[in-house]
């Protein structure tokens, strides 16, 4: 059966809607970050740190590896793994990839002081979110399902994905 990505950027709320939309479909949640972090034995900030984006990137495309052959997931990757076409190749097709869409200024807000955690985030994180959305908009906008999610709350992000699966023309999920 067809994994759910949930793609957008940092702040979009991936994460926070994600287990709830596993909830409801009777599904399994899997924060790529997290399964990375793991592979790695240390923080995604110290990768970062010690060894660069690409590290990261290459640890990201393993941990998508990994969940690629379990059944029914709700995945949540980070903003960036959008643009690693090795690694949606592993989930989509048949996987939906579902784009949380968000302005970089709400996102910012949703972060927080959260955003300080955010190694690609550091310095100027509104820029670099501006920056972010805009070499990544293209990929986003590719998602089956487009959903705005700037003013809703984690309760209606879930409930909008949930619905706007039913209404896609295959089915997907």
């Amino acid at each position: 059966m067809p994994h759910l990505v949930l793609v957008g950027l940092p702040g979009a709320g991936k994460s926070t809607v994600g287990p709830m939309i596993a909830e409801r479909l009777g599904r399994g949640f899997v924060d790529l970050d997290e399964r990375v972090e793991r592979l790695a034995g240390r923080s995604i900030p110290e990768v970062f740190a010690r060894e660069g984006e690409s590290a990261f990137r290459r640890l990201e495309l393993e941990a998508t590896r990994t969940l690629a052959p379990e059944p029914e997931l709700v995945v949540a990757p980070g903003g960036g793994w959008i643009t690693s076409a090795d690694a949606v190749a592993l989930l989509v097709p048949p996987g939906v990839l579902a784009y949380l869409r968000i302005s970089p200024e709400g996102a910012l807000r949703r972060l927080g002081v959260g955003v300080a955690s955010r190694p690609l985030l550091a310095g100027d994180a509104l820029a670099r979110l501006r920056g972010t959305f805009s070499e990544r908009r293209e990929y986003y906008e590719r998602a089956e399902l487009v959903l705005d999610v700037e003013h809703l709350s984690p309760q209606q992000v879930t409930a909008q994905v949930v619905d706007g699966l039913g209404k896609l023309r295959r089915p997907a999920v």
